[in-house]
């Protein structure tokens, strides 16, 4: 999944959601194949006679119908291959990285290309018999499936390699994590979506009329430039409640209006905001984690009883919080959308999502214990003061739960040992001074 931080309106929103369908590939590339086996017939007049002369209309007839042939088993067998993968990582991973398996772009690319070669070699079998070739035609037809062949070898070999990848547990940690990191990348550069901070307690100012969702669902997009314009135009403030990845209902407010507005603003306003069954990942990257997390929970558990992955996972979630701890760029100062407030992500609710599930499914092995307070002990160290602070809370709560579920006074030792280093990086002394493995 590619970043997306320039995706600001509902428009464009939700073009990028066409974009990743299976369909929209397959349909793009199905019209170009289409495109092109037609495009014979009017380019027929540029090819010369002597070359048109040594191809017949059985040497493009014999190649379009083995393409058609092997294009359909091939498609038949992709499709099979890719409805395998996601159910694997339905039941091996989590239901929720299934999204990201529909919407990679190497498969994808695959089936569109096997689908459009289908298609291409039964429009010009078609046009073939149909007469509608001269013989410089088919010349024409005979260079572009020699072009086709080669796209679809080509094709074959990226897609013989990915298969064998596609829907393992670290091969969709891997799309996980590189999602979640880029989502954070993005709201890390725009904290408020290029809004002003709106400051907790989410309070409404006196006066300030809400905008009721209609609709029970997770807030998936905020078009921002809709809400300024907005806001502009008739003279107020929009205070944003519920942020991309809140859960709403007919009760809790989408927003609140600071100014005179009346119903038709009201449905202005409630349009900006997208809701879904299910949350997105472009602007909400505490969803990111929670994937991640979920991963790890489904290894811990005593069906799968494999603390390795979770063990990888903390690594993985360790790297993708800490780019929340880079220093702030240029960008994040400014404010494109000053009538409109946002709520900032806190870094307590990014380290709860993390290690306050593994911290409770891998309370009683002592390895993932430790693994814990290592990683929390790596986002200490970056001395941000917001990671110090976080991480202090989730280490004593994760020693609390390994010191009920561990019996063995050595294990329980050596989590206290790792717990220790991580308050004495939190309060920005180390005396152990060894790095964290």
């Amino acid at each position: 999944m590619s970043s997306d931080s320039g995706i600001t309106t509902r428009l464009q929103w939700l073009w990028l959601q066409a974009r990743r369908r299976l369909w929209f590939r397959a349909s793009a590339f199905s019209a170009l194949a289409v495109a092109t086996a037609l495009v014979a017939i009017v380019a027929e007049r540029y090819i010369p006679w002597e070359l048109s002369d040594q191809i017949g209309a059985e040497a493009v007839s014999s190649l379009l119908n083995i393409i058609a042939a092997s294009m359909l088993s091939v498609t038949i067998f992709s499709l099979s291959t890719l409805v395998a993968a996601l159910s694997s990582a339905t039941s091996n991973v989590t239901p929720r990285a299934t999204r990201l398996l529909a919407e990679d772009r190497r498969a994808q690319n695959a089936l569109s290309t096997f689908i459009g070669s289908f298609l291409f070699s039964l429009v010009g079998i078609i046009g073939v018999h149909a007469g509608l070739y001269g013989q410089r035609g088919r010349v024409v037809l005979y260079v572009v499936t020699l072009f086709v062949i080669a796209g679809i070898v080509a094709t074959l070999l990226r897609w013989i390699d990915h298969v064998s990848r596609l829907g393992r547990v670290g091969e969709t940690a891997d799309r996980v994590e590189d999602t979640a990191t880029r989502a954070l990348s993005d709201r890390h550069s725009r904290p408020f979506l290029g809004g002003r901070p709106f400051p907790e307690p989410l309070e409404p100012p006196p006066g300030a009329r809400p905008v009721p969702a209609e609709r029970f669902g997770y807030v998936q997009h905020l078009d921002m430039r809709a809400l300024q314009d907005w806001a502009e135009e008739a003279d107020a403030r929009v205070l944003v409640a519920s942020p991309p990845g809140t859960y709403v209902d007919t009760r809790w407010p989408l927003a609140w209006i600071e100014g005179g507005v009346g119903q038709e603003g009201l449905e202005d306003v409630r349009d900006a905001f997208s809701v879904g069954d299910m949350r997105s990942f472009d602007q909400d990257p505490r969803f990111g984690l929670s994937v991640l997390t979920e991963i790890a929970s489904r290894a811990l558990s005593p069906a799968v009883n494999d603390p390795g992955t979770a063990i990888d996972i903390l690594g993985r979630a360790t790297r993708a919080l800490a780019t929340w701890a880079a220093p702030t760029p240029a960008e994040a100062q400014e404010t494109p959308y000053p009538n409109v407030a946002v709520p900032g992500i806190r870094v307590d609710d990014l380290f709860e999502d993390v290690f306050l599930p593994i911290g409770r499914d891998g309370a009683a092995l002592v390895e993932v214990a430790v693994r814990v307070q290592k990683s929390l002990a790596s986002l200490a160290g970056t001395g941000d003061e917001r990671y110090q602070a976080a991480a202090a809370r989730q280490s004593t709560m994760a020693l609390a739960r390994a010191e009920l579920a561990l019996a063995l006074e050595h294990d329980l030792s050596r989590v206290r040992d790792a717990a220790a280093r991580v308050q004495a990086l939190a309060s920005g002394a180390d005396p152990f001074n060894q790095p964290v493995a």
